[in-house]
């Protein structure tokens, strides 16, 4: 496992979790990591950068204040945008990311956690990895944008079509 090291990003990240969002081809609204730092600042996200010896490898963040209604119900903070750079991936780098993210929410007394799977072929290694580490589906379904997918409904097959995962810390 390769040794990573997670950084709070501050506003002088901005443009460097910009460029590595966009050499993951992982496209977002031009203020979207200006609004997490200003939600940062607010106490409810805490955003990361993860770095290795020489380079910075990704990100992801804690939301301390989910808007999917079992999470919120529960007081259940989330993983969320975890995401690593194609180059250093299958080195565990994402475990040690998820890790340190554990780690930060048990420290401030939280007994559960979660986190969202995406549920096409494309997220297949983070639906491997979250289940190899300990989370388990939430037994509510499929959600769409954090909404639950009644029976019956049609939705798309894309980054918001996600299953709820949660675990105990």
């Amino acid at each position: 496992m390769e040794k990573v090291k997670l950084l709070t990003a501050g506003a002088k990240d901005l443009s460097l979790l910009t460029d590595l969002a966009n050499e993951m081809r992982n496209e977002k609204d031009v203020d979207y990591f200006e609004v997490l730092l200003q939600l940062q600042k607010e106490g409810l996200r805490t955003v990361y950068i993860a770095k290795n010896i020489s380079d910075y490898v990704g990100y992801c963040l804690v939301n301390w204040s989910p808007k999917y209604g079992l999470y919120k119900r529960l007081n259940i903070p989330e993983i969320q945008d975890l995401n690593v750079l194609p180059k250093f991936r299958r080195r565990g780098i994402g475990k040690a990311m998820i890790e340190h993210c554990e780690k930060v929410v048990k420290k401030r007394g939280f007994k559960h956690i979660g986190i969202g799977v995406g549920l096409d072929a494309s997220f297949g290694s983070a639906q491997r990895l979250y289940v190899k580490m300990g989370y388990v589906p939430d037994g509510n379904g499929v959600t769409y944008d954090r909404i639950n997918v009644r029976s019956g409904e049609m939705r798309p097959i894309d980054d918001d079509l996600s299953l709820m995962l949660v675990k105990d810390i």
